[in-house]
């Protein structure tokens, strides 16, 4: 049947009318609906051996482009529908996008799920349906306040499936589980099951105001909100509930999908490979062996033994605040049937390692330390085949240094696997303009081997090539100025440089430092020296409820906002803009229009990005530390092609060792540092913004600094100023644009997951 013919006969039953009497919203159903029709005559992938990914997050974005792209009629529709008056992209609009994740570790495990859908490999994802997600952003007087995000629709993406588990926590206490599944398209491929579970007696009445709520109330809340303020006990408690209820339905998942295949539980390892991403599911590993011990008659040693060759574990991070380390008596409290099992594993090694190892080392492996605490790292290191960082300088700092006891423990254990990103949201769905241009210059091939966009090199001194690139992201740059000017009241000029830094809102991340920037820069225009071309520095971010300074940076960014566009003699040259309620709609309108892509986190402590590769890939320029896949980047586009900056991996890594960076010493001695940092409290500020944000984060730059912000401050400035005078040599520019392009086919997800199939899945 034609897709035409389909679409109107869709509607007749649906609506009782032709498409052309549709509403938006009525028409944005309609085609959610084709898309599920046209689903169920894609196979489902299955195979003898399935990976199971395992994630607190899946940022998968809205869905209705993506997946038909993915269906692959997209062009056939968007011409039926441009004959009614419409497009895809306006009806998306209506689309709420689902809120399953926070930042980068969300998005990654979604642009996992649609390769390994891609590949045909057997796979599913697994987490949790959060009816309200992290939060929704608002700003009430230069302050980021929080909302609950209400997504979930009726007739959605979501499909209520039969299945349901029995959960069962500390003091006997139970609950049941609902499953949802979401179906992920594979590009020209069959169908993957993203698994969310959901709880069947969750309330959403509990919350009342902003994002507040009963966090004891467990039988009504564990799937309300993504990460809950973990800043007391009960929101401690919480989160390892949450985590309980992810992996206990999980494991029964995969245990009831091996019986329903009728594979011996004692050949888990042939058929299943769990990948635990970041340390959020580790309690897979002691469920699973109290499963098999409990109720399937498994000796202790038969267990640890089949588990053990079933579990990997990718490590995203080195910052101790998310290798997370839960109190033996928190654990005792809501999951005490896993207690002993841990207990037994820690026991284990110890044994096994008391002759060949001093009480020390054997404390920097335990996974029960001194204190009580149950290292969720450690668990997963011990009890695994596999430890991967994710891009080669963060693996490189996890042997040497974060990990190393264990990597000379388990030499064999540790490999990389550099991050990567679908290229069909984040070039063909988000940038349609460039990808039907590079399909006329180099073929269709790069959607499917993303390395084919080497082939754009050989037009790199082509002018009309060159200009036809520049033209496209002219093309974004005024889309964006429109929806920026509607969502948020800034007008902005798209001549001007956008500069753009999006990303979750944390110190290692530094966009304290764009901040100092921005103040060092409005003093210079209000000295009288002024650009050649105005600047435009474009925010976004979402700070954890519970994180003060976070906050309080976000509080300097929107009071930098207030004053400088609003001063006549600077906003000409200089405005900011901080975007509300980032997510990955927002992300899809910012990166194919930005010049700049800052990438400035702290080196050592940015595991990989992945923001850095969407820019590139649609023709951002990266100014950046030799951090994460930056480095790998610059390694792929010379030191032409990037603008780097700042103290290299090693010197910070040693200054912590010795302890010895003092940001006072350096506020002190620079003019340029003192002047942008007293701006924050200067009268000019405080007259804007709150006295107690203003001067806690004056004060946090001055006296702590952790994250080495003053450090790097006066290098930054130089190498961005370098940046902003480059881009002036229009012709230089529009290489660096197309070099970038050009490179970024390394940084493609298929890649990433043909890598983890090769080296640790082997489906």
């Amino acid at each position: 049947m034609k897709l035409e013919t389909r679409l109107e006969k869709l509607s007749e039953t649906m609506y009782k009318k032709p498409v052309k009497a549709l509403t938006k919203k009525e028409l944005c159903q309609l085609l959610l609906q084709l898309s599920k029709d046209l689903c169920e005559d894609k196979r489902v992938i299955d195979g003898y051996r399935k990976v199971y990914y395992i994630s607190a997050e899946f940022l998968v974005g809205k869905l209705l482009s993506n997946n038909l792209i993915n269906l692959g009629v997209y062009d056939e529709l968007e011409e039926i529908l441009n004959t009614y008056g419409f497009s895809i992209s306006e009806l998306e609009e209506e689309e709420p996008e689902p809120s399953l994740g926070n930042g980068g570790l969300g998005r990654l495990a979604a642009c996992f799920m649609d390769s390994i859908a891609t590949l045909g490999l057997p796979g599913e994802g697994i987490g949790l349906n959060y009816h309200f997600g992290l939060f929704k952003q608002v700003f009430k007087d230069h302050l980021q306040m929080a909302e609950k995000n209400d997504w979930i629709e009726k007739n959605g993406w979501l499909k209520k499936t039969n299945v349901s588990f029995n959960v069962t926590f500390g003091g006997g206490e139970k609950v049941v589980s609902t499953l949802y599944d979401l179906d992920v398209i594979g590009y020209h491929n069959g169908i993957v099951k993203l698994h969310l579970f959901d709880l069947e007696s969750l309330d959403e009445g509990l919350v009342k105001k902003g994002i507040d709520f009963d966090k004891t109330a467990i039988d009504k809340n564990l799937t309300l909100f993504l990460y809950p303020d973990d800043s007391d006990k009960a929101g401690n408690l919480l989160r390892i509930y949450q985590q309980y209820f992810m992996v206990s339905n999980a494991a029964q998942l995969i245990i009831k999908e091996m019986k329903d295949k009728g594979y011996d539980l004692y050949e888990l390892d042939k058929h299943a490979v769990i990948q635990i991403n970041d340390t959020h599911p580790t309690m897979v590993i002691p469920e699973l062996i109290r499963i098999l011990t409990q109720e399937e008659g498994f000796t202790m040693e038969d267990a640890v033994q089949v588990v053990s060759r079933s579990v990997a574990y990718t490590n995203h991070t080195i910052l101790s605040e998310a290798l997370e380390k839960w109190p033996l008596s928190y654990l005792e409290q809501v999951v005490p049937q896993l207690v002993p099992i841990i207990k037994e594993l820690h026991n284990r090694i110890e044994k096994k390692h008391r002759q060949d190892m001093t009480k020390e080392e054997r404390a920097a492996i335990s996974i029960i330390d001194g204190e009580d605490r149950v290292h969720m790292a450690h668990l997963d290191i011990h009890y695994g085949i596999s430890v991967n960082g994710v891009a080669a300088i963060h693996t490189d700092i996890l042997k040497n240094t974060e990990l190393h006891n264990f990597y000379q423990l388990y030499p064999e254990k540790f490999n990389n696997k550099t991050n990567g990103i679908t290229f069909r949201r984040w070039l063909l769905s988000c940038n349609r303009e460039l990808a039907a241009y590079l399909d006329d210059l180099i073929g269709t091939d790069y959607r499917k081997d993303a390395t084919a966009l080497e082939r754009l090199l050989k037009y790199r001194n082509d002018p009309k090539v060159l200009d036809r690139l520049s033209e496209i992201k002219m093309k974004h740059k005024k889309e964006l100025t429109a929806f920026i000017e509607k969502n948020e009241g800034v007008k902005l000029d798209p001549d001007s440089i956008f500069d753009i830094q999006i990303k979750r809102m944390h110190e290692y991340k530094r966009q304290q430092m764009n901040a100092l920037y921005i103040i060092h820069k409005y003093l210079e225009i209000k000295g009288g020296k002024k650009p050649k071309r105005p600047i435009t520095c474009i925010f976004g971010a979402k700070a954890a409820p519970a994180y003060v300074i976070a906050k309080d940076i976000i509080h300097l960014l929107l009071v930098l906002q207030e004053i400088i566009n609003k001063d006549p003699a600077v906003s000409p040259y200089l405005k900011v803009v901080f975007v509300t309620n980032y997510n990955v709609s927002y992300a899809e309108k910012l990166i194919p229009a930005c010049d700049i892509s800052e990438q400035i986190s702290l080196a050592s402590k940015e595991a990989s990005g992945t923001g850095n590769m969407k820019f590139m890939l649609n023709g951002a320029v990266t100014l950046g530390t030799d951090d994460g896949a930056n480095v790998e980047i610059h390694g792929l586009v010379g030191d032409d092609n990037i603008y780097i900056f700042g103290a290299d991996s090693d010197t910070v890594i040693d200054h912590y060792k010795k302890a010895d960076y003092v940001s006072k010493k350096l506020y002190e001695k620079s003019k340029v540092i003192k002047e942008a940092v007293d701006f924050i409290v200067s009268e000019k500020a405080l007259k804007v913004g709150h006295k107690e944000n203003l001067e806690r984060l004056y004060k946090e730059l001055l006296n702590k600094d952790w994250f080495m912000t003053l450090l790097d401050l006066e290098s930054y400035i130089k190498r961005k100023d370098e940046m902003l005078a480059d881009f002036e040599d229009r012709d230089k520019w529009k290489k660096m644009m197309l070099v970038n392009i050009a490179k970024a086919g390394f940084f493609s997800s298929d890649r990433t997951i043909e890598e983890y199939n090769r080296d640790i899945w082997k489906l």
